[in-house]
């Protein structure tokens, strides 16, 4: 088991004893993976009505956030040409 990538990938080793940067590293790393979210979001009971409008709002978000995503590369890209040569 400690041969599988994903379990060596996210161990957290404690260097010279220091166990708060050792915490912080494990703390980014479940918040990146969504288990302190998902802890959160099971502590109390969610009725059915609201988890649909958040499930809703989260798939909106993340539709707008892509979207956004994708206009800032596109003015961002460096191959464009200079639309105003000579000024």
């Amino acid at each position: 088991m400690a041969n599988h990538l994903r379990f060596v990938g996210r161990t957290v080793m404690v260097q010279n004893g220091n166990v708060e940067a050792a915490y912080g590293v494990l703390n980014r790393i479940l918040a990146q993976d969504g288990v302190t979210e998902a802890v959160r979001q099971s502590r109390y009971y969610e009725k059915p009505s609201r988890a649909r409008r958040r499930r809703a709002f989260e798939a909106c978000r993340r539709v707008y956030c892509a979207e956004m995503a994708r206009r800032i590369a596109f003015v961002a890209r460096s191959s464009r040409q200079d639309p105003w040569l000579g000024c």
